[in-house]
């Protein structure tokens, strides 16, 4: 039966963040620590399997994906994104262009069979190693199924997504799937393919965002739907009417409501006004849907002393600004753009890229401006993924599950919080949510190892799998004994409990240290195993993907690494 709502339990029993009441535990992902939560999600990450990377607003999700994938190639770990903002702000792809779905006309079934016509969807699910799907909770479950059944088919292979390791990330808790009507939500984790997918889940529970401890709290509430007492208390001290000149950002449902207030706010500066305009560049058909996804705006309209926000994180390694960050415009022209933060920080803004690229993961148009918007508004939809300084907020008329929370976690504390006006009923939580993450907590504590296959030699057959003790060191050198022995790779692989391409990269392992036995007879028998060769000694061993498509499809990714492996050992 489900624990009451009292104060301490609302605290305690949808997966409650309970690091994040720890001061001490509180720090800036700039740092470059991680929290202990991190550590054991990078831990989850690096292991076999597929993986649920999820944790609240403002535990680090997007910085930990980012300290998993340094070092790994864009073909072999591509990123893909829900919506087309979330996949400029990844610098990835959407999933619907990765999968090739398109807007799904006709139905998901059509949808499938017209991707899997695409030579060029085949291929690129073929060569991956593994798919990382970002903001998860925006994609309907029919999607998501639609987009399994393509990668088992493209691969051929009845296993969940034809064998290709899927990380999805997100927070089920905020914005939901776009559902036609008043139907419940589609949300992912309903429907076969989550489950068949059987996502280890990696729990992110300190929040970094903010050190207040008692608006963590209220979050914690808000994030499962409850108005307590201490939540209309919290929120009723917020309230503040009179706010027409703050300097912070107002938050709005509806794109027109925050676009008038810009205009508004600009116009009354005394100032010039100087307009920007976006330099687009590539192919045409694209700059419609980037008009609609860019962070910023078709043209850049400022003023000095204009409050903006900074549309990017600061890249250069000093940490000065995220993406959220607030100042005043100081100086501005048509190629500079000078900035006086909020933490009184004096910046030079240079003119930033924002690309669109297909499914391939080629750029096929690119946007050029300075990287803000004029911050007196903006939707709660467009500041998902935002860190503000300051913010007002309308919470009066809210429809979503997750809206409001989503809302006031963008801030990075209660005192930089002002409340235009609130309503009980804009407080929502879905309870399917609610139930997924009370599974969900419960599965990762009991989070162990992954059984490795155990083979019986004489037979080489698979037994029953039991848990593992092998370290990495002790895996490697299992893979070293078994190609002494002239195991094929299949078997290699079912004795460790591992894929073909783990295999593979071990092997590379091997070959570093100087300590791979003789490879050849592993191709002996491959076909087209020749013209790979060719092909790699005409076009160096960094081109496996022009081998790939060179060779039309007609070899797997996997007989392609072989087959550089075995040249790198010779």
């Amino acid at each position: 039966m489900r624990p009451s709502f009292s104060e301490f339990e609302g605290i305690c029993a949808h997966i409650i963040f309970f690091e994040c009441y720890h001061p001490r535990m509180i720090h800036s992902a700039s740092s470059g620590s991680l929290t202990s939560c991190q550590m054991q999600a990078l831990d989850v990450l690096t292991r076999e399997g597929n993986v649920f990377l999820t944790g609240a607003a403002g535990t680090g999700k997007s910085f930990l994906l980012d300290q998993y994938l340094r070092g790994k190639g864009s073909d072999d770990f591509p990123i893909v994104a829900s919506t087309g903002a979330a996949a400029v702000i990844v610098g990835g792809r959407t999933f619907h262009s990765f999968f090739g779905l398109g807007i799904m006309e006709g139905g998901p079934e059509k949808a499938v069979e017209m991707a899997l016509r695409s030579r060029k969807v085949r291929h690129r699910l073929q060569r991956a190693s593994c798919v990382i799907i970002d903001e998860v909770s925006m994609l309907s479950g029919t999607t998501l199924m639609a987009a399994e059944a393509i990668a088992a088919r493209a691969r051929e292979s009845s296993d969940p997504w034809g064998g290709l390791r899927v990380i999805v990330v997100g927070d089920f808790a905020q914005l939901p799937p776009v559902t036609p009507g008043n139907q419940q939500k589609d949300w992912g984790f309903l429907h076969r393919a989550w489950e068949q997918s059987d996502f280890e889940p990696a729990l992110l529970s300190t929040v970094m965002r903010t050190q207040d401890i008692e608006f963590l709290e209220v979050l914690n509430f808000i994030r499962n739907g409850v108005v307590n007492d201490r939540v209309h208390e919290f929120l009723n001290r917020r309230v503040n009417t009179n706010n027409e000149t703050e300097d912070a950002t107002r938050l709005y449902p509806h794109r027109a409501k925050a676009d008038q207030y810009n205009w508004l706010r600009l116009q009354a500066l005394p100032e010039k006004e100087c307009a920007i305009a976006t330099r687009y560049i590539g192919d045409e058909k694209y700059f419609d849907s980037a008009r609609r996804n860019l962070p910023i705006p078709d043209t850049l309209l400022l003023k000095v002393g204009a409050l903006i926000m900074m549309r990017r994180n600061d890249v250069s390694g000093e940490g000065k600004f995220v993406n959220g960050s607030l100042g005043h415009v100081l100086q501005v022209s048509e190629e500079e753009l000078h900035v006086r933060l909020f933490t009184g920080e004096e910046i030079e803004v240079e003119k930033y890229k924002f690309s669109s690229l297909d499914g391939d993961g080629n750029e096929v148009m690119a946007a050029w401006n300075f990287p803000v918007s004029l911050a007196y508004a903006t939707t709660i939809h467009k500041a998902q993924g935002a860190t503000l300084d300051r913010m007002i907020v309308d919470l009066h008329q809210l429809w979503e599950p997750g809206q409001a929370y989503v809302a006031l976690s963008r801030v990075r504390s209660g005192s930089g919080l002002l409340i235009e006006r609130w309503s009980p009923s804009s407080i929502r939580a879905d309870a399917l949510v609610t139930s997924f993450y009370d599974s969900l907590s419960d599965r990762a504590k009991k989070y162990k190892p992954r059984a490795v296959f155990q083979v019986a030699p004489q037979a080489e057959r698979l037994e029953e799998p039991r848990k593992s003790t092998l370290t990495l060191h002790e895996r490697v050198e299992r893979t070293r004994q078994l190609l002494q022995e002239r195991k094929d790779l299949a078997f290699i692989a079912s004795q460790c409990g591992m894929t073909v391409g783990t295999v593979l990269k071990y092997i590379e392992k091997l070959i570093g240290l100087g300590t791979a036995p003789e490879l050849g007879y592993l191709i002996a028998d491959l076909r087209h195993a020749d013209e790979i060769r060719t092909l790699y000694e005409e076009r160096g061993l960094q081109s496996m993907r022009e081998a790939f498509d060179a060779l039309e499809g007609a070899v797997s990714y996997d007989d392609l690494k072989l087959v550089k492996v075995v040249m790198m050992a010779e």
